[in-house]
This record gives structure tokens, C-alpha cells and sequence, in this order.
């Protein structure tokens, strides 16, 4: 009985951490570019848009579709770099807590 409270005190223990974690995302930011620095988006560990920047030398009417293009593989970019940045800081919020095991994300497991 003993060792079942212990670990539903781990249990909760864990679930601070990971939604502590959670929102510290918001924090964590990462940058993508395309087109050799062109257009650059940033994103944040929530995978929210914070800000485009399109360089002015593309500003007009015939590069409408070469922007649209660079600026969604710009997003793209710096979406795979902020959800590489949140799952290491999922990880160091239940490092020691839980023991790694491969292919398990924590980061969903504690939802709601």
C-alpha cells in the first residue's frame, strides 16, 4: 500500500513538471529561413508563428508566389528546429523522474 502512495506522489510529481514544462514552451523559440536569408519566420515551442520577415528586395507584385513559397518553407524550417528544442525541454522536466523509454512522448502522456 505503502509503495502505491509513493508512486501515485511520483505520478503527480511528474505531471507538475511535464505541465511546468508545457508552459515554459512558449518561452523556447527557434528560427527558419529560406531563399539565402530572405524570408525568415520564428516560431515557439508551442509551434505558434511569432514573426515573418520578408526582405524588401522581394516586395512586388511578380514575386507573390516565390514569397508564399519561401515563407512556408521558412515556417516549415524553424518548426522542425523548435520541436527538436521542446522535446529536450520535456525531457530535462522528467530526466531522473521517469525512467527513457524510446519512442515514448511524455509530452502527451499528462495532457488535460
Amino acid at each position: 500500500m505503502f509503495d502505491m502512495m509513493k508512486m501515485m506522489g511520483q505520478i503527480k510529481e511528474v505531471q507538475g513538471k511535464v505541465k511546468q514544462a508545457q508552459e515554459n514552451l512558449v518561452h523556447i523559440t527557434a528560427d527558419g529561413e529560406a531563399g539565402a536569408g530572405m524570408v525568415k519566420a520564428t516560431v515557439n515551442g508551442k509551434k505558434q508563428v511569432i514573426s515573418i520577415e520578408i526582405d524588401e528586395s522581394l516586395m512586388n507584385d511578380k514575386d507573390k508566389e516565390m514569397i508564399q513559397d519561401l515563407t512556408v518553407a521558412a515556417v516549415n524550417k524553424a518548426m522542425e528546429e523548435v520541436d527538436g528544442l521542446a522535446k529536450e525541454e520535456m525531457k530535462k522536466a522528467t530526466d531522473g523522474v521517469l525512467p527513457n523509454i524510446p519512442g515514448m512522448d511524455l509530452g502527451n502522456m499528462f495532457n488535460g
